[in-house]
């Protein structure tokens, strides 16, 4: 029988997983021994450098946002998540695509939550679409006692989501399914939006704020990804919904200060110490929520 801690095991691997499954389009050798540098961030923001077609995109990671909402002291609300029950109705690759985007970041939700009953309701959810789109064999259950085993090393559980990714991109890439990978990818970012835009308006808290208008140059990233599939049954509509959503995002003002980082060579770390500063109007995160709020009902619907 399953234990609740291999569950959650297994939800995370899958929830990450799922978000990290855009195929790179690079098919260059890479060098296995190079060594990785650890990098310190004074905060949970920085977003993932993804790779798709040679061309490189800057897209934050659900589970990051999942961490300051809860971090924020916002509680656990089941209501703004999908429904797992909704998953038979996916019939389209567009839809099981987006919404395995969106289930995987509504199992990291509850993950982080430990709520135990939902999370098996939407691990259910994920290993659905995920089979449905030929993926599945991420998440074997080898890389869970792995998982599980290593739970304590980060260095080790970030190993152990790259092998999960590699598996999901490499049959991405065999297929040339970029475009399945690229739905995941919006699908995860609109429903992490759609948490973070409902918390900050039940918080009105500053740093939640500030993370709704740090999304205006993802908005962006996300069009770039998506339009070369524009012509693509159902893609059309999201982009240009994605579209309308960047002329909102662009009353947002955004200030980025550099500062150079803090190199430790001895214990191979570099500490980021740039600041971005976020100008967010009331009518304007208004605008952004209810966008959102309308983007996300037509992608699970």
């Amino acid at each position: 029988m399953t234990t609740y801690f291999n569950l959650k095991n297994q939800a995370l691997i899958l929830s990450f997983a799922a978000l990290f499954i855009v195929a790179c389009g690079d098919d260059k050798p890479k060098d296995d021994t190079t060594e990785n540098v650890d990098v310190e961030q004074k905060d949970t923001k920085s977003p993932q450098l993804l790779e798709l077609d040679g061309k490189v995109f800057s897209i934050p990671s659900p589970i990051q946002t999942a961490f300051l909402i809860k971090n924020s002291g916002v509680t656990y609300n089941k209501d703004i998540l999908n429904v797992p029950s909704k998953v038979t109705g996916y019939s389209t690759n567009f839809k099981k695509a987006v919404n395995l985007g969106i289930y995987g970041a509504d199992l990291g939700y509850v993950t982080l939550y430990d709520q135990t009953q939902d999370a098996i309701s939407f691990l259910t959810a994920v290993k659905t679409l995920g089979d449905d789109l030929g993926v599945s064999s991420a998440f074997d259950m080898e890389l869970v006692e792995r998982f599980e085993k290593n739970i304590g090393n980060q260095d080790s559980v970030l190993s152990l989501v790259s092998e999960a990714y590699k598996s999901s991109d490499k049959y991405l890439k065999n297929n040339d399914q970029n475009h399945i990978g690229a739905l995941v990818l919006a699908g995860g970012w609109v429903e992490s939006l759609y948490f973070t835009t409902n918390s900050a308006e039940m918080t009105s808290n500053k740093e939640i704020i500030n993370r709704v208008g740090e999304q205006k140059n993802t908005v962006n990233n996300l069009i770039k990804l998506l339009t070369p599939y524009y012509d693509e049954p159902e893609f059309s509509t999201l982009v240009d919904d994605l579209m309308e959503l960047n002329e909102i995002f662009e009353k947002v003002e955004i200030v980025y200060t550099y500062v150079e980082p803090t190199v430790d060579v001895e214990n191979k770390t570099t500490t980021v110490n740039s600041t971005t500063s976020v100008n967010i109007s009331a009518d304007v995160l208004k605008q952004i929520t209810e966008k959102v709020a309308k983007i996300r009902a037509e992608l699970i619907s």
